[in-house]
């Protein structure tokens, strides 16, 4: 998934969710997953979408 398309999902999931979303990066590509659900390496976090603020 590139960037991009990898920010339009995680801001998506966040609202329609209306949970905090982290994009992360993994490897060469970027996963989209609720904010609760993320153990995995926190310097792998892209940016974090906080459907409230």
């Amino acid at each position: 998934m590139s960037l991009s398309l990898a920010q339009r999902s995680a801001w998506n999931l966040a609202k329609t969710l209306m949970v905090c979303v982290t994009l992360f990066k993994a490897g060469s590509e970027f996963g989209v997953m609720p904010l609760a659900e993320f153990d995995g390496d926190p310097d792998s976090v892209v940016h974090e979408y906080d459907p409230w603020s």
